[in-house]
């Protein structure tokens, strides 16, 4: 069930309202997961539907999260952008529609050559040890 605007005011911050909400971006570097790699799964913020694995995310030095590709399974709806003067690839939860980032391909070619540049804001972190207890122990093969 989508959740209202005045929920979903008080439920994020600012910051995460505007990008998943509102299509902002972070500033690079910015986020709380821009350097974070313990090991575990990030989820959309707004639904919690599991987006990423810790083991497919690595430093692409642009200032945002970046990962290789989404978990097995999960769809993310992908949509052309053609705001700010440029064509890019926006990248959306599946659930709940909250905008994450923007996917490009300028990612490691022996990954399949994809990057998917995701906001913190848009992310919550769910460390390995907490995945079984938070319903999400299917997932647990892909971080290990």
């Amino acid at each position: 069930m989508k959740q209202s605007k005045d929920e979903l005011k008080k439920k994020l911050s600012a910051v995460e309202y505007a990008v998943t909400q509102e299509n902002a971006t972070e500033r690079p570097f910015t986020g709380k997961y821009d350097n974070h790699y313990d090991k575990g799964i990030y989820v959309d913020i707004v639904s919690g539907e599991p987006l990423f694995a810790s083991t497919d995310k690595y430093d692409a030095g642009c200032g945002w999260p970046s990962f290789t590709r989404p978990l097995p399974k999960v769809m993310i709806k992908e949509n052309k952008d053609t705001t700010l003067g440029m064509t890019r690839i926006e990248v959306r939860s599946q659930e709940a529609d909250s905008h994450l980032g923007h996917v490009f391909p300028d990612g490691p070619v022996d990954e399949g050559g994809l990057r998917y540049c995701i906001n913190s804001a848009a992310l919550k972190f769910i460390p390995l040890n907490e995945m079984k207890q938070a319903g999400y122990e299917s997932f647990i093969p892909y971080v290990k």
